[in-house]
């Protein structure tokens, strides 16, 4: 039974980190899951994220991936109020705000930082309604902690953690190198009314025999005076991907049929891919890259058609891509690569400059970005019995998030609702990002690409085991949740 309320009073912990990329996401996940195991109700939250990789949620808002995988983790469903304000980079030092789920504006840096006290606000007001609805709340912060420039304006560190008053735990990244630096200069850094608040350390992702650390973990506790209260193994388990900085982590596969990803400069919700990555070699390749000797080639998401689809013009992958699809090679986009298949974009200023710009021309539609509204819902849809991919496919589920709508020319229909296929079957596009999350889909793919090949594919039966109970063990394990557990007691 998960118990709710349990304490006098609402407790919550903060997740913080030394740097980017040290695993503060994968931490907060971790301690939701062990805290479920342990009967306490929770829920995860990120006042601002910056991301590429999005999620919807089942009231059609928009979220950070990564609050979307602790939510999962927590065994509740994901919701606006856990990632309030996202940022979604543009370039040129812009970005659109995401603000409780739906699109707010385009701003330049400069002009967000004017606004991060009304923003701090609602990302509080967020964070209550968790707090009183779920009691227990592991909050995750952005980036490194101590962030010298930044500390009057930080609504995801220190700000936060001045408003929130908690309990904060600091996770460190030892791969990295300089670990003791790391955890000892940022909390030295941490501005006087906000160090007292840190009760703990988290050393992650350790290569190697602990016994020999163990001297290190001791000067860390004396040095610092605060407990390590884990050393976490370097470990691999298949969980979402953040943002673009975990494309280079991802380990390339060389056997079997091999697929091409196209890099875009902007891409986004590459996480679309990760379960083909378990059965096939997946290449993440930039505009420019020689497409030779790829089964496949996928043109991804992306936060602008416009810009992206002017880099593979720029870098001749445009041409790449329709000389391959020529020899029969197949080649499939989603979402934003599903509008680069098109003929045309028309764009009357909200994704970029106004203007016509000429698409592939792999697929008979038109895009225009007429709005700044933008598409954000959940969906199931069967994929018509056409074409040696798609007929293979049936029912499959997803989520949609795009600016644009698309004008269907001669082509059939990929699936009920959306999308265009070739007449051959061998070129398709579709809205739905999560569409190769899908068993189904991802059979359907590698089983044409395999056969094409002459080599034999065992088709997907199941997902494999529920990866965030063997994250779960993992810190059951290696970090003392006994302590962090009473630190929500004591908050």
């Amino acid at each position: 039974m998960i118990r709710t309320g349990i304490y006098n009073q609402a407790m919550s912990l903060f997740i913080v980190g030394t740097s980017s990329h040290v695993g503060k996401s994968v931490t907060v996940a971790a301690i939701c899951r062990c805290l479920v195991r342990r009967g306490i109700s929770v829920a995860p939250f990120k006042s601002q994220n910056m991301s590429l990789n999005s999620f919807v949620t089942p009231e059609g808002g928009e979220i950070g991936m990564a609050q979307a995988m602790q939510a999962i983790a927590a065994r509740i469903p994901p919701h606006t109020d856990m990632n309030p304000v996202l940022l979604k980079p543009k370039g040129d030092c812009v970005s659109q705000v995401v603000l409780n789920g739906r699109p707010y504006k385009d701003v330049k840096i400069t002009e967000y930082y004017r606004e991060t006290p009304v923003l701090l606000l609602r990302a509080l007001e967020s964070y209550r309604r968790l707090e009183k609805q779920f009691g227990q709340v592991v909050v995750e912060g952005a980036g490194g902690a101590a962030e010298l420039n930044l500390y009057d304006r930080d609504i995801a560190n220190t700000q936060l953690a001045k408003s929130l008053k908690i309990p904060l735990v600091l996770v460190a990244d030892i791969e990295r190198g300089g670990v003791f630096a790391q955890v000892y200069g940022t909390i030295r850094l941490l501005p006087d009314d906000i160090r007292p608040f840190v009760k703990g350390i988290i050393i992650n992702k350790f290569r190697g025999d602990p016994e020999i650390f163990a001297p290190g973990v001791k000067m860390i506790e004396e040095l610092c005076g605060i407990p390590v209260l884990g050393v976490v193994p370097f470990f691999s388990l298949p969980l979402p991907s953040e943002d673009s900085l975990s494309i280079s982590d991802k380990k390339i596969c060389h056997d079997g049929v091999r697929i091409a990803v196209i890099r875009l400069p902007k891409i986004s919700n590459f996480t679309d891919f990760e379960l083909l990555e378990q059965y096939a070699s997946v290449e993440y390749v930039a505009p420019g890259t020689p497409l030779d000797g790829f089964d496949c080639i996928i043109i991804p998401g992306t936060k602008n058609t416009i810009d992206d689809l002017n880099a593979l013009k720029e870098s001749g992958t445009d041409r790449e891509i329709v000389r391959f699809r020529k020899i029969g090679i197949p080649v499939i986009g989603i979402c934003g690569g599903y509008q680069m298949l098109g003929t045309m974009i028309v764009d009357d200023g909200f994704e970029s400059a106004a203007g016509s710009y000429t698409g592939l021309g792999l697929l008979d539609c038109v895009t225009r970005f007429c709005s700044y509204d933008k598409n954000t819902t959940q969906v199931t849809r069967t994929a018509h019995a056409f074409g040696p991919i798609l007929s293979a496919m049936g029912s499959v589920t997803g989520y949609e998030i795009h600016m644009g709508v698309t004008e269907p020319g001669q082509n059939r229909e990929a699936l009920e609702g959306d999308g265009r296929v070739s007449d051959d079957g061998l070129v398709f596009g579709t809205y739905m990002h999560g569409l190769f999350l899908n068993v189904s889909a991802v059979n359907a793919l590698l089983s044409f690409l395999y056969d094409k090949k002459g080599q034999p594919f065992e088709s997907i039966t199941a997902f494999a085991a529920d990866p965030y109970e063997a994250l779960a063990d993992l810190f059951e394990k290696h970090v003392n949740m006994d302590a962090i557990e009473a630190m929500l007691k004591n908050s």
